[in-house]
């Protein structure tokens, strides 16, 4: 057992962070979560959108890059833009949508409008700007962005590395992951929004702990039927965490629904036999119908990209940093493009089911995430453990660190690169 660091012995947030643990302090210092929003979220990848929420051109979405607000949009030629929410004459925000469509931004407070692409287009008595104002200096503040299998990252570190260096290993789980939509691709249907009272670590923690799954989750088990409770008893079975590095990580729980589109003689369960006859009674071949309905349920695993989003079997989970002891959750339900109405039915009433404001999960969750919070506040000092599984560790066939299905293999993999930005000095 390693030797107990006291507070007051800690000169820095990178000695918060041991191999096997990490500090509470992480969970409510002010200090630390100014910090945090610093260098990792102005410092790193962030997960803005999916492409289906901007299905045409003038579709945007606001978002945020640490407390930085910032529209992702498609313009005309059907490009997709992330530009800071900021009107570049007194600094006001020039959309307030949460989605829709547009055909230009135009600031409330005097008028200045621009375009699709962040130009600025308009402005109101522009005699007085004659030989003082460029409009071609003046268009919205354009942010890096990059695209992945139809997700939009942005970063506002111009010299960062390519996004997919950055993905890594776990692009090779997003390609899998996108086999949601049954042989369709993958298309978002709708999300649902939520605080917390919680630091938004104690949620990035959470999408690879199929620890609390038995304990936390027992109402959801209850609820279904024989066949489905066993397929979730997996902490004996033959699933694995692997470190996917740059702070992702990945929690196989369902190995036999890693690829979706493997398996397809397999007997279809009989919990999906009203929705296969009802596929087939609208035409679809017996391969598509098994595609279908293999694919209905989501994949088996949960992907965690550092810092702020997670593929999560069969949604996508994205987390907003608020304050040092607030978090906001966007569970964003997933479908196929142009899959039958049925299919995407059924995706959304399993959404509902567990990840839905009233179901059976995602309550449970938020409960366990705001108990962390509370606890976090009891004493002077103490420690996060992350150590289980540590002395049977493996190696992936991709050559990364793997532990059991239960083991704390993703935390450990996300604390050592939020230990790794932590330690950069800031950038003025």
């Amino acid at each position: 057992m390693k030797t107990q660091i006291k507070v007051k012995n800690i000169n820095s947030t990178s000695d918060l962070v041991l191999d096997d643990r990490v500090h509470k302090s992480l969970y409510s210092d002010e200090k630390i979560f100014e910090e945090e929003l610093d260098k990792i979220f102005n410092n790193t990848w962030v997960w803005l959108a999916h492409e289906s929420e901007l299905p045409e051109a003038g579709s945007y979405k606001t978002a945020t890059i640490g407390r930085n607000p910032v529209i992702v949009v498609r313009d005309r030629k059907k490009n997709i833009h992330v530009m800071l929410n900021r009107c570049r004459h007194r600094g006001a925000t020039v959309c307030e949508g949460k989605t829709g469509k547009t055909k230009a931004f135009t600031c409330p407070y005097h008028g200045w409008g621009y375009g699709l692409d962040g130009s600025l287009r308009a402005l109101p008595k522009p005699e007085e700007y004659e030989n003082i104002l460029d409009k071609a200096e003046f268009g919205l503040i354009k942010v890096r962005t990059e695209s992945y299998q139809g997700m939009i990252f942005a970063t506002l570190k111009d010299d960062l590395e390519p996004l997919e260096d950055f993905l890594g290993g776990a692009k090779k789980w997003i390609d899998l992951f996108m086999k949601q939509g049954g042989g369709y691709p993958i298309k978002t249907l709708g999300d649902h929004r939520f605080r917390f009272p919680g630091n938004w670590k104690i949620q990035l923690e959470n999408t690879t702990d199929a620890y609390h799954f038995p304990i936390i989750h027992k109402s959801f088990i209850s609820s279904l039927d024989e066949e489905a409770s066993e397929i979730f008893d997996f902490l004996d079975g033959d699933g694995f965490v692997e470190d996917l590095g740059n702070g992702h990580s990945v929690m196989v729980m369902i190995p036999e629904l890693v690829d979706l589109d493997e398996n397809l003689d397999e007997p279809i369960p009989e919990r999906y036999g009203d929705l296969a006859k009802q596929l087939a009674d609208e035409g679809h071949s017996d391969l598509e119908v098994r595609r279908l309905v293999r694919a209905v349920g989501g994949g088996g695993f949960n992907l965690n990209l550092f810092p702020n989003v997670a593929c999560s079997m069969a949604f996508f989970r994205n987390l907003v940093p608020i304050s040092v002891n607030e978090t906001e959750i966007h569970h964003i339900a997933l479908g196929g493009d142009g899959a039958p109405e049925a299919f995407n039915q059924k995706r959304i009433r399993l959404h509902e089911h567990f990840q839905g404001p009233m179901g059976f999960g995602t309550p449970d969750d938020g409960e366990a995430w705001e108990r962390v919070q509370a606890g976090s506040m009891a004493g002077t000092d103490g420690w996060i453990m992350l150590h289980r599984g540590m002395s049977k560790l493996s190696t992936s066939a991709d050559g990364n660190v793997q532990g059991a299905v239960c083991s704390e293999t993703g935390m450990r993999a996300a604390y050592q690169q939020y230990k790794k930005l932590m330690s950069q000095s800031s950038e003025q």
